[in-house]
């Protein structure tokens, strides 16, 4: 849970295009503006700042070496961090240089800054073979939550509890990036997972 204070905070928000959130939602918000529609609206936290600096194609070694200029330089309240999507494509072999530039990312912030970390959400069923490794690099996420004791928003499992064995298809625009209703749901599970509740319906 994310510890609110009284004063302004600045939430940033990094990671690769499902962050950014560009083309694949068509117009509608991403995720990361629905979270600033709850936070800066709905809990009536008007000057605090939220920050999107994801990086459509990026892993996380790309986000380690612009630490300063994506995070450090924003000085966060709160750092989220959604990498991995793009990572799995260097397979199991990759793992171990995404575990530690992810864990390297989280020790940067800082020991001020309250740290969320993100799994990658689902593919679709015709994304599988390329990403075979993404659930061992969701593991991975989980790991460097244990570890830094960073706060986890498991996107993976809240797919899989509610899609199950089924194609993910309803919630993403082509393999591996979210529709409109994908990100919608993705902003309340982390809404949920922050203690933030969810987004008060339109």
């Amino acid at each position: 849970m994310i510890r609110l204070t009284d004063e302004p905070m600045t939430w940033v928000a990094t990671g690769d295009s499902i962050t950014q959130a560009v083309l694949h939602t068509h117009g509608a918000r991403g995720w990361v503006e629905h979270v600033h529609e709850r936070i800066r609206w709905q809990l009536g936290r008007l000057t605090d700042v939220v920050v999107n600096t994801g990086v459509s194609a990026w892993g996380a070694a790309d986000v380690l070496g612009e630490h300063h200029r994506l995070i450090g330089r924003f000085e966060p309240d709160v750092l989220s961090v959604s990498l991995g999507t793009n990572d799995c494509l260097a397979g199991e072999g990759g793992l171990p240089e995404f575990h530690d530039a992810l864990r390297r990312i989280v020790t940067g912030a800082g020991s001020r800054t309250q740290v969320v970390l993100h799994t990658p959400a689902l593919v679709s069923f015709s994304g599988r073979e390329r990403r075979a490794a993404l659930p061992a690099y969701c593991q991975a996420v989980r790991e460097v939550a244990k570890e830094t004791d960073a706060l986890l928003v498991d996107h993976e499992a809240h797919w899989l509890a509610h899609h199950g064995e089924a194609d993910p298809i309803p919630w993403l625009d082509e393999p591996a990036h979210p529709n409109a209703a994908g990100h919608l749901r993705m902003a309340d599970h982390t809404l949920r997972a922050m203690g933030l509740g969810e987004l008060d319906p339109l």
